[in-house]
Parts: structure tokens; sequence; C-alpha cells
């Protein structure tokens, strides 16, 4: 049962993705944030069908600590499933990702009007330069910044290196830290087809400030509260 539900739900999502990558090629004339909440549409047709067809429900504690103003989200990163659910409970996210996943036809092209800001990993400094540049105007235009600090997908109970990356571009910009921490990877692993019923459960902190912090102490700190969680998930 839980193939042929993994099966119905690759079927579906790919029949409902192509339309959607032809048509976002139209949305460039509109404004980010209108292109944004159109192929948001995508991610909560997504999340929808994982309920309905797999059986993956979520729970979310600690909205509450949701800023009023712009800041820099630091996640866990265990699946696909956190980039897609998270634009549910949040303000509008631009997401930092690899350049690569924008070459992913019909996929890639709904990405890139959803205004990320795609870097090239292998390039150093000057991918945090773009970074830098490309973050500062997201924020600027409205969105939240969306970092995964590991860089890669890891499954649950495993823990990557924190890159300073996302902290260090919330000290520039003047902005808080939002921590974050799930449990997604139980259910809907890395590059898993099979994907199981059950509940995952999602964590939001309460924001870090970074006035007159060092990158290094703030990302520090997210990273200390999200495997803190990620023990008790």
């Amino acid at each position: 049962m839980t193939f042929l539900r993994s099966l119905l739900f690759a079927l579906i999502q790919g029949a409902f993705t192509i339309p959607y990558g032809l048509l976002a090629p139209l949305l460039y004339p509109l404004p980010a944030l209108t292109r944004y909440r159109i192929m948001r549409l995508w991610g909560v047709f997504m999340v929808w069908l994982a309920r309905w067809v797999l059986g993956i429900r979520y729970r979310v504690s600690g909205l509450e600590h949701l800023p009023k103003g712009p800041c820099v989200v630091l996640s866990k990163h265990q699946s696909a499933w956190e980039t897609i659910a998270l634009q549910l409970f949040m303000p509008p996210l631009s997401f930092v990702l690899k350049k690569e996943l924008l070459k992913i036809p019909f996929f890639g092209w709904g990405l890139a009007m959803a205004s990320p800001i795609a870097i090239d990993r292998a390039a150093g400094r000057e991918a945090l330069k773009t970074l830098e540049v490309q973050g500062m105007r997201r924020l600027a235009q409205g969105f939240w910044v969306v970092v995964f600090p590991e860089g890669s997908r890891m499954p649950p109970g495993q823990k990557g290196k924190y890159n300073v990356g996302g902290a260090w571009l919330a000290v520039k910009a003047g902005v808080p830290v939002l921590p974050v921490a799930h449990n997604a990877g139980r259910l809907w692993g890395r590059n898993a087809f099979i994907k199981r019923p059950g509940l995952i459960t999602v964590v939001i902190g309460a924001p870090i400030p970074t006035a007159g912090r060092k990158a290094t102490e703030v990302n520090a700190e997210a990273e200390a509260w999200i495997e803190r969680q990620m023990a008790s998930l």
C-alpha cells in the first residue's frame, strides 16, 4: 500500500508540475512577490497531496516566535518536504539553493520564478558575495531568506557542518536569525521514492538577535538550539 501511495503521489506530482513549469516563464514581467504567490500554490497543492495520498500530516509549534520584520531562517535539512511546507506558514520565502536546480525541466523553471538565491557552492568567496548581494535584495523586496546551514540533506540522527553563510548574511543585514527544527526525514527521506505516512513535527525557536555580534557566535547559537530540538524529536 505504501508503494502504491508513493507511486500515485509521484504520478500526480509530475502531471501537476509540467503545466506549472510551462506557465512559469509567462510570469516573468510580474513583480517578484506576485510571482512567488502564484508559484507558492504548487507547494500548497503538494502538501495537500502528501496529506491525502501519502498520509503525511504535520504540526507546527512556535508560530508565536515569527518576527514581524524580515529575518534569515536557519533550518534543519532532511528532505524535500521542508522546502515545500515552510512556505505554508511563513511570509514569502527566498531559498538559498544550488544553481543546478534551476536547470531541471519544468520544476526548475517554476523554481526560478519564486525568487530563490542560486549559488555555485564551488565558488568559495564568490558564492558568499552572491549570497550577500542577492540576500540583501530579497530582504528589501519583502522576502525572508531561508538557508539550510548544513548544505545537504542529512538523514535522521546525523548532523552536518553548520556553515556560517546564513548567520553572516543576517549580521550584515542587521536582521535576526530564526531557527527551525523538524523531523521530516523520518517519513520523507532524502531522494526516497517510498514515503511513509505519519506526523511531521516542526519547531520554531525564538529569534536570535544579531546586533553587535559575530556571525560565528550567532551560527553556533542557532546550531545548538536546533540540535537540542532534534534530540527530542
